[in-house]
């Protein structure tokens, strides 16, 4: 069992360790420093405030074990990406794909949207099974969608589910 909190200054540690673990496939950012990490948290209210994005930290009691969160399209914000980020010791235990539906449903009943995409990396077979079995389709491939850790362009799956 797992629960979402709005995400705090006080998770950069975690995150920061969580985010440059190795093993990770992530697409998006590893922070270079605390201090980075920190930073990018204090955004965290003004991306509210102007609808861009919301932000959780994923708990298992009182451990956050990772992060999970939605970009509005700012042209149509009926239609929003989630992302997420998993402690290593934590995946394949179904937590991710809890963590999705527990969002999706704040997406499609308080915000309001009626299309949420996940992109993932074609290597990023654990995502996939996410998607999978929380009901995403797999609608294709963006080419050069995504900018890779090491900063080169990559493809990426496209999964989504509408209302």
């Amino acid at each position: 069992m797992i629960q979402l909190r709005l995400q705090q200054i006080s998770d950069a540690q975690r995150f920061f360790e969580i985010l440059n673990n190795p093993n990770f496939l992530y697409f998006g950012s590893q922070p270079d420093s605390i201090e980075a990490e920190i930073a990018w948290l204090e955004g965290n209210e003004k991306r509210f405030r102007e609808h861009k994005e919301w932000n959780y930290t994923i708990l298992k009691g009182e451990e956050a074990i990772g992060g999970i969160g939605v970009k509005i399209n700012q042209h149509r914000s009926y239609i929003g990406e989630i992302g997420y980020f998993i402690d290593e010791a934590y995946w394949g235990q179904g937590i991710a794909t809890e963590a999705v539906r527990l969002l999706e449903a704040i997406c499609f009943e308080d915000l309001r949207m009626t299309r949420i995409e996940l992109l993932m990396l074609p290597e990023n077979i654990g995502s996939e099974k996410v998607a999978v079995k929380s009901g995403y389709l797999k609608e294709g491939i963006l080419h050069k969608a995504l900018t890779h850790k090491d900063g080169s362009k990559r493809d990426c799956y496209l999964y989504a589910k509408t209302l």
